[in-house]
């Protein structure tokens, strides 16, 4: 894990597919929030993947390549998340930020752990594993890492308190690589599935001029985080 900041609102980033905790600073977006960085209104705290042994293993059915991710979902939690509150202060609410595969990421753990993850911010993401490569039978460990079915069934009290805890950003352009990585059909989608649920949510979709890489996500991160800090 790599961590930028004093003081502020922590933000577990997550990397895209195959990504490590450099992988932010190396690619400009580091910089693009230095200024709310060093005023002390943010904290990031940037992580490995675990892609290649998990949603990346194409060789493995998708039912076991979501439990394989439950490794990593404990390393978060029991880990990182920890480690974080004792760095930034157990009252401190985190939010969880991503692109591409890193944007599934933390959309899922908002939705998993609303309590820990109020606030997703996610840009370019595919919220559906089984546009992934998928192939074999499918069970509960897909299902529940499945945004694209799980919030579609949301109801009752667990519903209401989603709506009143999460805030969730969903950010896509329509340029180059937004279409073949399915992130330009799964965005507005699941902006339509959180819309239906009335969960509190933002969508913003760019142009054509817009591709699936890393300068479109420096300009859009920098145009949206200053709405989600104190």
């Amino acid at each position: 894990m790599a961590a930028y900041g004093h003081w502020g609102r922590p933000m577990i980033v997550f990397p895209t597919e195959g990504g490590n905790a450099w992988e932010w600073a190396a690619n400009g977006m580091v910089e693009t929030v230095e200024p709310l960085i060093e005023a002390g209104r943010l904290k990031l705290y940037c992580v490995d993947s675990f892609d290649a042994g998990t949603w990346s293993a194409h060789h493995l059915p998708l039912e076991e390549r979501a439990r394989m991710h439950a490794g990593y979902e404990t390393w978060i939690l029991e880990s990182v998340v920890p480690h974080v509150r004792a760095d930034s202060g157990d009252e401190t609410e985190l939010g969880a930020i991503g692109c591409s595969l890193g944007a599934y990421h933390a959309l899922n753990f908002a939705f998993r752990r609303a309590d820990l993850f109020p606030t997703a911010l996610c840009f370019s993401g595919n919220y559906d594993p089984g546009t992934w490569n998928g192939w074999g039978e499918r069970g509960d460990a897909v299902y529940f890492n499945n945004p694209a079915d799980y919030v579609a069934h949301l109801h009752g009290d667990h519903l209401d308190w989603l709506r009143e805890r999460l805030s969730i950003l969903l950010v896509c352009g329509q340029g180059q690589w937004e279409d073949t990585t399915g992130a330009l059909a799964s965005t507005p989608r699941m902006a339509e599935l959180l819309a239906v649920k009335g969960i509190r949510h933002e969508y913003d979709l760019w142009g054509a001029d817009t591709p699936h890489d890393w300068p479109s996500w420096r300009a859009q991160l920098a145009k949206h985080i200053d709405a989600h800090l104190p």
